[in-house]
């Protein structure tokens, strides 16, 4: 699943980050970040318009995220 098919507020384990080239920025910074295999995370906000952007939670860390770059964060359910 997506991390941005996510429900509100329900735990899930991140999985992977999807790379669309061999030198992609974005998901090297994910990972930077804190997007790493076995690591926990949420949604906790989605924003007014179009759901965007998605304010998730990892370890003791918010981040606001695009749609597009949540896409690319594959979890599963915890």
């Amino acid at each position: 699943m997506k991390l941005s098919d996510l429900p509100l507020h329900s735990a899930a384990i991140v999985v992977d980050v999807a790379d669309l080239g061999a030198d992609d920025r974005v998901g090297r910074r994910l990972r930077e970040l804190g997007f790493v295999a076995d690591e926990p995370v949420k949604v906790v906000a989605k924003g007014p318009f179009g759901a965007e952007p998605l304010l998730i939670q990892i370890g003791f860390t918010r981040f606001a995220l695009r749609r597009a770059e949540a896409d690319r964060v594959q979890v599963r359910t915890a």
